[in-house]
């Protein structure tokens, strides 16, 4: 069976530090290099023409969907793979990729995302986020990118179905939340004004104040974020949907980090009433006990995030919270236990 025509589509400006790396990745993988460019004045776009890349100069209107839904304008590929320069593929999962959509009748195929965080390069492999979306599409079909910032693919409304996606383990690296990275491309300061400017869009989509709490919480703005979660959670509702699961993952990490142990602890279990099986509540869940010196109870949390583990496709999972981090503290629960 002859493998698809795949192209990869990107935007960048002035990534001379990571292109390189990232083109690499995906050397073998890809037919097509669609590169987007908003504006280098540094090596970027020569890199991507060493390697073939067709690089087209786009007029940045502060709408990363925009820049995107561009570039697919350009693409011939029977599917479209999508990254940012700050990331790369594992090129040992080219054939898994390959055969997949070879033979799948999925129209979208979700990759794991790992999202490094810490203070400097190089990465630590334990500190990073898991998180599976949407990178592989095929095209042609009417598929869009939306959202001015963390913008995101969507089949057309008539094309919704869940047998549309299909899941495979080919981790995409991303280092662009390492401070290091961030801050050398003043990537908050960005990302603020945008969502700024988004949240003030009437009917505007609720994860905006999602997004935006998470920039405040990173430059450890913890009320600001923490109000902006209530808003998130408040305006799903009255959308008449379900808050997504890492609202509340995030609201109640920031009680923890500013030590609001007592007023965490009743809110966090109608939290996990609505998720029962996400790990990170329930690892958030025994921090908050641990704290409180209910070792009792923290160890039947820490317990049921080993067994819940850490293969849930359908939430953000910080590593550790199934396996070592948890195995920790019931270890600590136990010391305490016995005396």
């Amino acid at each position: 069976m002859q493998t698809p025509f795949i192209s990869l589509c990107m935007i960048v400006k002035n990534e001379a530090n990571f292109i390189e790396q990232c083109l690499k990745s995906v050397k073998g993988l890809v037919d097509e290099l669609i590169v987007v460019d908003t504006g280098s004045t540094d090596q970027t776009v020569n890199i991507c023409k060493r390697f073939n890349a067709k690089v087209y100069e786009y007029q940045w209107n502060n709408h990363f969907a925009d820049a995107r839904n561009f570039g697919l304008s350009k693409a011939k590929g029977d599917w479209i793979l999508w990254i940012d320069s700050d990331e790369t593929l594992d090129y040992k999962k080219h054939n898994l990729i390959k055969d997949t959509i070879s033979k799948t009748k999925a129209l979208m195929i979700y990759l794991p995302v790992i999202n490094y965080y810490g203070d400097n390069l190089p990465v630590k492999p334990e500190h990073a986020y898991i998180y599976y979306q949407p990178r592989i599409f095929k095209n042609h079909l009417g598929i869009k990118f939306y959202n001015r910032i963390h913008e995101t693919p969507q089949l057309p409304k008539n094309n919704l179905s869940d047998n549309n996606n299909e899941y495979i383990e080919a981790p995409i690296h991303h280092y662009g939340y390492i401070k290091e990275v961030s801050n050398r491309k003043e990537k908050s300061k960005r990302n603020l004004q945008l969502l700024k400017q988004e949240i003030k869009t009437p009917h505007h989509n609720p994860w905006n104040e999602y997004h935006l709490a998470s920039e405040y919480y990173r430059n450890q703005e913890y009320q600001m974020a923490f109000e902006l979660l209530n808003k998130s959670i408040l305006n799903f509702l009255l959308q008449g949907l379900k808050p997504p699961a890492m609202i509340y993952r995030l609201k109640y990490a920031i009680l923890v980090e500013t030590n609001s142990f007592e007023g965490a602890c009743p809110g966090i279990d109608k939290a996990i009433e609505l998720y029962p099986d996400y790990v990170d509540l329930h690892y958030i869940k025994g921090i908050i006990l641990f704290h409180m010196k209910n070792y009792e109870e923290a160890l039947i949390a820490f317990e049921k995030c080993l067994e819940l583990g850490e293969d849930h496709k359908e939430y953000l999972i910080t590593k550790g919270f199934g396996s070592f981090y948890a195995q920790k503290y019931k270890n600590l629960c136990l010391e305490q236990l016995k005396t």
